[in-house]
């Protein structure tokens, strides 16, 4: 199988290698590794040149934390742009900053969401004209801006990591074949669970978005890529799928939808 969505640099480095050398053993194949800013893109990049065809790498810009600076953006995109020719699959992590938000807001504080908009509206120009699928970060009312978005600028591959969202959402989002993936909590929350009912099993990934900790049966266990297996077996519980045949499907998905 295949994480759809891991923060690999983020682990331990001990931790991490030690993980990685057991992936074989485990049935994962690869890691999708995204990056939150420019320092998280060139260690992720580390990895991606130490565990080459394992680490996959996307690039880009978490929206839960301040916004670059002008310069600070140009940097991290010129970087981006001079990786082009090699072997990153996508623009990630990039999106809305809906749980900051929320935070500031809970404290009485103002939260100005146009600067995050824009921010969004020229990392998804900036994908198209690199030719890449995007990663995406948008939930709850935050996906129906992240969609106005991408039909701005056409984009057709977009991967809505970890999603939940309103009616209106998922319905445009199946509509343009937006792909979702599920975590490891599609095994405990009720509310992840209807929506793996709901969304078409052929546009569904399977992720840990790792070192994210999780409860259920996973309460104080480090996330694991292996995780992903568990994710496929509760997803395929809800289709009527063996944990085999689930597996089999998402991971089809995943190579599907990032061309590997």
């Amino acid at each position: 199988m295949i994480d759809a969505h891991i923060h690999l640099e983020q682990y331990e480095y001990e931790a991490m290698e030690q993980m990685l050398s057991g992936l074989p053993n485990m049935g994962i194949e690869a890691l999708i590794a995204v990056s939150m800013n420019l320092d998280s893109c060139v260690r992720t990049q580390s990895l991606a040149a130490k565990y080459p065809g394992v680490v996959r790498p996307a690039y880009g810009f978490h929206p839960e934390q301040p916004l670059p600076q002008e310069d600070e953006l140009s940097t991290l995109l010129e970087w981006i742009e001079s990786q082009a020719r090699e072997d990153f699959i996508a623009v990630g992590e990039i999106g809305l900053p809906y749980y900051s938000r929320a935070e500031a807001l809970e404290r009485g504080e103002a939260f100005d969401m146009e600067p995050y908009i824009q921010l969004l509206d020229h990392l998804l120009g900036f994908s198209t004209r690199l030719d890449k699928p995007v990663v995406l970060h948008a939930v709850y009312e935050d996906a129906l801006i992240a969609c106005d978005l991408l039909e701005k600028h056409n984009i057709k591959s977009a991967h809505f990591h970890w999603f939940k969202g309103p009616e209106e959402a998922i319905a445009r989002m199946i509509k343009n074949g937006y792909y979702i993936s599920f975590t490891p909590d599609v095994q405990y929350e009720p509310e992840i669970q209807e929506l793996a009912r709901r969304y078409p099993p052929e546009l569904v990934m399977a992720e840990t978005d790792g070192p994210w900790p999780f409860e259920g049966p996973f309460a104080g266990r480090v996330t694991h890529p292996s995780m992903i297996r568990d994710v496929a077996a509760a997803w395929g519980a809800l289709h009527g799928y063996t944990p085999c045949q689930a597996e089999e499907i998402l991971t089809a998905n995943t190579k599907r939808f990032y061309s590997l």
